[in-house]
């Protein structure tokens, strides 16, 4: 993709490698797979992060070996995920100035290649289920049902973005469980928690499209609270907070983690209360620093068996 066809949409890097240095026949399954986006794979990766370093504790060596394994099934799933949407979101995204330049609406990649290269995908988060015990296996499988559906809900709700979230978070159970054979209450409260921190980003981020969405009729959170944005955002970062909190005090975690989560009080309050819904580019900025936020948990869960 030429740069002069980029500049025009926020959410694309340019200057990333995979628009630079690859053949161009594999830019486009580059882009399907947002490889020059990489955000969604480390909000994908964190929750299994957070999850597997509660269930090792101080076992760091253990620790780095599963989060490495974590790092390749978020890098394959959200490409694979990412693809199955813009499968199924094809015609809405020709009609969304944001998202029209993607490689099936521009023409770039035919559907059926777009489908092989979504299998091929798949098939890589099928030989990490491999390394999974058989509960940690069964939780992962189980995430497929909210990844087929989660395209469609905004043609039928305001809140797609609660399946994202269930969807998105779905690591901190398959953490948890791939490292002590069980699911804790800790984790699970570590797994509300995600959800509605991605309630929090990705009402940020589908703040971006607002107009068009209104236009051709699809729902967000983003719309859904367009009158009161802040008041929103602030309740799920609150109910984030709480959840994380909680899931500290059920796993028994020091102090250092509770330290790292009023951290992340902190970053959401610069986020909610500097946020712009009408600038594309601040929501896009502000979408994007949860990054940080994410490693501020992993940190803190780490830090709290010390």
């Amino acid at each position: 993709m030429s740069a002069a066809r980029t500049t025009g949409f926020t959410d694309i890097d340019i200057q990333h490698w995979s628009l630079r240095y690859l053949p161009p026949w594999a830019r486009p399954y580059g882009r399907l797979a947002r490889w020059d986006r990489p955000i969604g794979i480390w909000l994908l990766m964190y929750p299994c992060w957070w999850s597997a370093a509660l269930g090792t504790g101080p076992e760091w060596g253990r620790l780095v070996g599963w989060m490495a394994l974590f790092f390749i099934g978020a890098l394959a799933m959200r490409g694979a995920g990412c693809t199955w949407n813009d499968i199924v979101d094809r015609k809405v995204d020709a009609q969304v100035e944001r998202t029209k330049g993607r490689p099936l609406p521009a023409g770039e990649v035919t559907l059926r290649n777009a489908m092989i290269w979504m299998v091929l995908q798949s098939l890589v988060g099928v030989a990490i289920l491999f390394k999974l015990n058989k509960t940690a296996g069964g939780i992962a499988l189980l995430s497929l049902v909210l990844v087929v559906i989660y395209p469609t809900m905004k043609r039928f709700t305001y809140w797609p973005q609660v399946v994202l979230g269930l969807a998105f978070n779905w690591g901190a159970l398959v953490g948890y469980a791939a490292v002590t054979g069980t699911i804790s209450w800790a984790a699970l409260a570590l797994y509300v928690g995600g959800v509605a921190w991605t309630l929090v980003y990705d009402t940020i981020y589908a703040m971006q499209d607002q107009r068009d969405d209104a236009v051709i009729g699809v729902g967000s959170t983003a719309r859904r609270f367009a009158e009161a944005p802040r008041r929103w955002l602030t309740l799920f970062a609150v109910l984030a907070v709480l959840a994380w909190v909680l899931a500290g005090w059920l796993a028994g975690l020091g102090p250092y983690y509770f330290a790292g989560v009023a951290a992340i009080s902190l970053h959401f309050a610069w986020q909610i209360a500097f946020l712009k819904p009408g600038d594309p580019a601040d929501c896009l900025m502000r979408f994007k620093s949860n990054n940080w936020l994410g490693l501020l948990l992993t940190a803190a869960v780490i830090a709290g068996h010390l």
